[in-house]
């Protein structure tokens, strides 16, 4: 299991930092088009965390590997992820649309959208992967997955993620902690 944990308005700027380290290629796969870098910080911005939900990955330094915004409009989940290159192809954007349906699903929000281009081979793997039905034309495709009600699973599901995080983001702390010492700086009562 590939450990996501929910963001916060405090996170804010790693959110920006993930984006803003998107090749020009991939912020265009992201969203939908050729985006500046003023326009991805605009775009973070607005994010409304308290509404909305944001769901990240932590790589080895503790800097966002992935990430998935959920916002919510209209009644409607509409979907946004985007992983580093390094990263990829390791189950993690599966891993954050995952998070996001559950996160939907425990809200009582009825549907899950995602919209990306069609040339975005990663979106549309995953999209097809996770039930989604999708919809193509001029080069955009949308996809659409109906949600049930919430249910012990994706609540137990959630908590699980956020445990795991914490824990995922302990281990990763340890050796940063460990490698930022000073020698012969005491390392607590595990020398």
């Amino acid at each position: 299991m590939t450990p996501t944990t929910r963001l916060h308005s405090a996170d804010r700027g790693a959110v920006a930092a993930h984006l803003l380290a998107l090749s020009s290629g991939d912020r265009r796969l992201r969203f939908g088009g050729p985006s500046s870098d003023d326009t991805v910080r605009d775009y973070v911005a607005r994010i409304d965390f308290d509404r909305d939900a944001v769901f990240g990955f932590l790589a080895e330094d503790l800097s966002l590997g992935g990430a998935a915004h959920v916002a919510i409009v209209d009644g409607v989940a509409e979907l946004g992820v985007s992983v580093l290159a390094a990263h990829r192809r390791r189950g993690i954007g599966s891993a954050l649309v995952q998070r996001a349906s559950d996160f939907a699903r425990n809200h009582s929000i009825r549907t899950l959208l995602a919209r990306c281009l069609t040339e975005n081979a990663a979106m549309m793997h995953i999209a097809r992967k996770s039930g989604m039905k999708i919809v193509t034309g001029r080069g955009a495709a949308e996809a659409h997955l109906q949600l049930p009600p919430p249910d012990a699973r994706t609540i137990a599901a959630d908590l699980l993620q956020e445990c795991l995080a914490l824990f995922d983001s302990n281990l990763k702390v340890r050796p940063l902690d460990l490698a930022a010492r000073q020698p012969g700086q005491d390392a607590g009562p595990c020398k």
